[in-house]
């Protein structure tokens, strides 16, 4: 199947968020869909994916005008979109879950398993998925889960599919699970829809791309033909530095120190310090503790041994309460699950680490919360139309920078950031980084956790590596090079 997407124009109210885009792909081929966060990427695949209806321009289906006005009618005509949150039920087994809204019914209207079973069987045997049809969907690891999303996709027939960040929350021997999935796709001449800020991956996987900013289509055509410097730079209109930023790093007193930090399966005998007006890294790959270690501190961890000292004083965070009044914020890693609210505006999650302190006799003080929030949002240059405004509205670049507001409200002396820059765009990041560094300069001390190495070459000073619970060593200066970090976080 070829998809054309031709002068496709939307706008929601006096904001033009599509300005005659051109689009295509074709089948057996891998296009990246790429802009920063509000680019105009989640609206043209809406479109395309009967979501929303586009106010002018025309989709072609194999050279013939077609029009969705609901999701069903794309899925029907062979358009699958998969979204960043997967739609499995983990209390129900593989087979099941591929046909969730199409089950096969016996004569009676009793669901017929058996059929269910065969057909999966057949498929995965197709593909060559090694997945058992009756494992529970939540044994899945992260990757498997996409390869059951994009089994399902196929087994309703697509012929082209939409993967919004398909790999945000995978390991790297997760995403090429993931992309071996893709190749195969392209041998059984299913086109791919590629949404990611991940540049390298897109080098690694994508035969073609495209680049929208501000709604208008910017660059395009073989990713052979271009670079990731390029395709930065398309991104964000202006070239993205990539130098080391956290070379001049003042250090001044200790603020936090662990010392022989255990809590097993997760991690152990952890000893670090960090200072004030140091961001230091804590770098590995998904699921060496890193997270877990850092929980601990935050008061979220349960019960450990060692010891945690905080300016000098030994303390036992028994609650995140307690670990906030002490003075240390903590943001998570993933922002759509444990970062925000979703039912609650912009304002009141950019302001609930310190509602208490604009809270007197029971009631909300709300001119002093604006005020307080007012001033973050100018101070992390927060895109947004009204604080009233729900926090979904935002892209997540500017979700984040709220979910970074609550805390810099807090004015801690310790803030724990956990892969801070996860799906933002290129230019989120730099901003990020910023204001990082700028709370560095201010005397906070700042932990990053990533398991980018890029980014924590970029911000930090030294960083340490984990590899299953364990410090493998600390790096900095020359040892401080995506080389070593990789080989040390696969226990090397």
């Amino acid at each position: 199947m070829n998809v054309s997407m031709k002068g496709i124009v939307k706008s929601f109210g006096a904001n033009d968020v599509l300005r005659k885009v051109d689009f295509s792909v074709k089948g057996g081929e891998i296009c990246a869909l790429l802009g920063e966060n509000g680019a105009g990427k989640s609206t043209l695949m809406n479109i395309l994916g009967g979501v929303l209806q586009l106010d002018q321009g025309q989709i072609e289906l194999d050279g013939k005008a077609v029009a969705f006005h609901s999701p069903a009618q794309s899925l029907k005509a062979g358009i699958a979109f998969i979204h960043q949150e997967l739609n499995l039920i983990n209390d129900l087994p593989v087979y099941e879950n591929m046909f969730i809204g199409r089950e096969i019914k016996k004569f009676g209207g009793l669901i017929d398993h058996k059929e269910e079973l065969r057909q999966t069987r057949e498929l995965f045997a197709k593909l060559d998925i090694d997945i058992n049809p009756l494992a529970q969907v939540e044994s899945l690891d992260a990757s498997y889960k996409q390869i059951v999303e994009i089994s399902r996709a196929l087994m309703f027939n697509a012929s082209i599919i939409i993967m919004d960040e398909p790999t945000t929350s995978l390991t790297d021997p997760e995403i090429e699970r993931v992309f071996d999935m893709l190749r195969t796709l392209k041998t059984q001449n299913v086109g791919v829809i590629f949404i990611s800020h991940k540049l390298r991956e897109v080098m690694e996987i994508c035969d073609t791309h495209v680049v929208l900013r501000d709604g208008v289509l910017v660059a395009s055509g073989p990713v052979k033909d271009t670079t990731i410097a390029q395709i930065a730079r398309n991104m964000v209109g202006h070239d993205v530095r990539t130098e080391a930023l956290a070379q001049t790093a003042q250090l001044d007193k200790e603020i936090l120190r662990l010392e022989n930090l255990t809590q097993e399966p997760h991690y152990r005998n952890v000893s670090l310090s960090v200072h004030a007006g140091e961001v230091l890294g804590v770098t590995g790959l998904l699921g060496d503790g890193r997270s877990e270690l850092f929980r601990t501190v935050f008061g979220d961890g349960g019960k450990y041994q060692g010891r945690i000292i905080l300016d000098g004083k030994p303390v036992h965070i028994k609650s995140t309460r307690q670990a906030l009044a002490l003075g240390i914020g903590y943001l998570p890693r993933n922002r759509k699950e444990n970062a925000i609210i979703k039912d609650m505006n912009i304002l009141d999650n950019g302001s609930i680490v310190t509602l208490k302190k604009n809270t007197r006799f029971g009631l909300i003080n709300r001119k002093k919360q604006l005020q307080d929030f007012e001033r973050q949002r100018k101070e992390l240059q927060i895109k947004m139309e009204s604080p009233t405004d729900m926090i979904s509205s935002l892209s997540g670049g500017n979700q984040q920078k709220v979910v970074l507001a609550k805390w810099l409200a807090a004015e801690p002396k310790l803030l724990i950031l956990d892969n801070p820059t996860q799906g933002v765009d290129v230019g989120a990041k730099e901003e990020i980084y910023d204001i990082i560094l700028r709370l560095a300069r201010q005397g906070v001390a700042v932990v990053v956790l990533s398991n980018e190495a890029q980014e924590i070459i970029r911000v930090c000073r030294r960083a340490l590596v984990m590899y299953h619970g364990d410090v493998r060593a600390e790096v900095s200066g020359e040892t401080m090079n995506e080389a070593n970090m990789m080989r040390l976080a696969t226990g090397g």
